[in-house]
């Protein structure tokens, strides 16, 4: 739950440098490797008897690499800007996203998934030995988790998707051009031209929209001297301190206050969150219907999925107004703060189930792909996914946000610019409603990137954006394919020449 944290509660190296972590690392330790030994044995079973042990134990181990890495690096990304705001704790960050990374993965992650295509490169265009196909997989796996582990290490969040595809295309053009069945025309080059593309694209649509989201909060709701004040340290409840900075700034309760003097009042609180709450959560919920939840069987047509964001806005409205009203006896930065932190729980948690319900898939796709080969003993198009994968591919995922995702949460939430909650919310919305927009149009867009961008949109209005912390962020970006694409090479290699 949101609350309000004490000075030596605040920052993500403070929130986990306490002396019960060693617990919650042997938690998670244990946890991990009971999930990998019990799935691994599980998977015996499920690929048969005649299926190669070693290639199967190794596909466990890259597929659980994966996601762990996912978790410390894309997960983080994501809930950086509620640790950095002081919304939430790295621990309850942990709880959220366990909670709703899993949930998205296990209830709306696809009981199926595409082994051919990945976009970039068509394996369908060649002949291929059931095998290579498998080290194929493998070695993307291996590319994109390696990758992404340097990445995270050094902090720069980096795009998943683009780790995996340039995992793809480096293990694909090597087994095409050492086996004789394929080359250069086997990747499709203009959709790496469109990656490319939202190398710019991305950052730039998220910047704009979180530009405008925060800056008409900060114009109307806050006003510029309370958007100096939301920081935890500063919120005591009963601080008569506060109240007398309070009355310094101008910041009166009186809702009989004249306009002029109603930016960062209850009144302004009481009027304008409320519709901020509403506009958020239907943006939220046209994200889950139109990109969360489309893996389920579920078909809402537009006067049902219009009649069902209505609902849901107008319920929100009704509930953040009822709630902004209990706060009037708090002062006014404290009942912004908590205003701000609960909808930005909300953010980050809808955000955290539409990617395990999608981005999951870049862990997934190709170690289903491979167990599939290893039960069948054929390519097929598409996959079966089973229940015990994606569980434990969830579990990966968070004990990687635990164990390495800090530095990622540390950019993201306090370095790239100072965030509090309702910048944090405002970033968050706008990567949201971007993600859904570009999902809908079909626009190459990442979801990282995006997210990176409206962080930088939120700089851009308190003119504090951090732009040499952006320049090793964005070459890091410009490097993920081909030094994926390299990995994946090598190891495609090293795979085929070990097992064969």
């Amino acid at each position: 739950m949101p609350q309000v944290l004490a000075p030596e509660t605040f920052t993500p190296t403070q929130t986990v440098g306490r002396s019960n972590d060693r617990l919650w690392h042997l938690a998670f330790g244990l946890l991990l490797a009971g999930s990998l030994i019990a799935f691994t044995l599980w998977s015996f079973g499920y690929v048969g008897q005649g299926a190669p042990r070693m290639v199967l134990i190794t596909t466990v181990i890259f597929g659980a690499f994966m996601a762990f890495n996912i978790g410390g690096n894309d997960v983080a990304n994501a809930f950086g800007t509620s640790v950095g705001a002081g919304t939430l704790t790295m621990k309850q960050a942990l709880l959220v996203a366990a909670v709703f990374e899993v949930s998205g993965a296990l209830l709306a992650g696809g009981e199926v998934t595409d082994t051919i295509k990945s976009g970039i490169v068509d394996l369908n265009a060649v002949s291929l030995n059931p095998m290579d196909f498998v080290y194929i997989m493998m070695a993307a796996l291996l590319g994109a988790a390696v990758w992404l582990l340097i990445a995270t290490r050094m902090g720069w969040p980096v795009s998943t998707t683009h780790s995996i595809i340039g995992g793809i295309i480096g293990a694909s053009l090597t087994i095409g051009f050492v086996t004789g069945t394929g080359g250069f025309a086997m990747v499709q080059w203009s959709e790496v031209g469109m990656i490319a593309i939202s190398w710019v694209l991305s950052p730039a649509l998220g910047a704009i929209v979180a530009f405008l989201i925060y800056g008409a909060i900060k114009k109307y709701v806050l006003g510029d001297a309370l958007s100096q004040t939301l920081k935890p340290h500063m919120l005591s409840s009963t601080s008569g301190d506060n109240q007398a900075a309070e009355a310094e700034m101008g910041l009166e309760s009186d809702p009989s206050a004249t306009t002029a003097s109603t930016v960062g009042s209850h009144s302004t609180l009481q009027r304008w969150v409320p519709l901020i709450a509403a506009g958020g959560a239907i943006i939220l919920t046209a994200m889950l219907l139109f990109k969360g939840l489309k893996n389920l069987d579920v078909t809402v047509g537009p006067i049902g999925g219009t009649l069902l964001m209505a609902m849901i806005g107008l319920a929100v409205w009704m509930a953040v107004f009822v709630f902004a009203k209990t706060l009037r006896k708090q002062t006014v930065p404290r009942a912004t703060f908590i205003l701000f932190s609960w909808m930005q729980v909300f953010t980050a948690s809808a955000f955290a189930f539409s990617h395990g319900s999608n981005d999951i898939a870049n862990a997934i796709g190709p170690f289903a792909a491979v167990l599939d080969v290893l039960k069948t003993g054929t390519i097929d198009s598409e996959a079966t996914v089973p229940f015990a994968a994606m569980l434990t591919c969830g579990i990966a995922l968070v004990a990687g946000l635990w164990f390495i995702g800090r530095k990622v949460i540390a950019t993201v939430g306090t370095k790239l610019t100072e965030i509090h909650p309702a910048s944090g919310f405002a970033a968050e919305l706008a990567a949201a409603g971007v993600v859904m927009a570009a999902s809908i149009s079909g626009l190459p867009v990442s979801s990282t990137h995006i997210l990176i961008g409206a962080i930088i949109g939120v700089g851009l209005v308190n003119r504090s954006a951090n732009w040499k912390l952006m320049r090793p962020i964005a070459m890091a970006w410009i490097i993920t394919l081909p030094a994926a694409a390299s990995i994946g090479a090598i190891g495609v290699l090293s795979l085929r020449t070990f097992f064969s």
